[in-house]
């Protein structure tokens, strides 16, 4: 019996230490489950601050190129006014021109043959 009791003893000496064992296992890992929580807050709170970014980088990138686009539209514009404007200016100068050569044409014809004058 004294075995027995023994055994018992030690089993429950035993049974003790492996509680004593767990708990400080359960405040290890209560104290390990903290830290772990923390890195995960950590980590949701990141993961949402990079969502936010793509989110205001998204936005701006809309914007910038929606200005991009309505910018050099303005730009395409303005030269085809200022080179149409030039085209409309050298019509003018060519009929211009065109008319000074009729006129000097006719000068020239009625200085060689003076006959057709009087």
């Amino acid at each position: 019996m004294e075995e027995k009791e023994l055994a018992v003893r030690d089993g429950t000496a035993l049974e003790i230490v492996g509680k004593e064992e767990t708990e400080t296992n359960t405040l290890g890992s209560e104290e390990m489950e903290l830290n772990i929580a923390h890195i995960v807050e950590k980590i949701e709170h990141f993961t949402q601050m990079v969502s936010e970014l793509l989110e205001s980088g998204k936005t701006m990138f809309k914007e910038m190129s929606h200005e991009f686009e309505e910018r050099l539209i303005m730009i395409h514009k303005e030269k085809m006014e200022k080179w149409q404007e030039e085209i409309r200016e050298l019509r003018m100068l060519d009929a211009s021109n065109e008319e000074d050569n009729a006129i000097l044409h006719n000068a020239r014809y009625l200085l060689q043959n003076p006959q057709i004058d009087s």
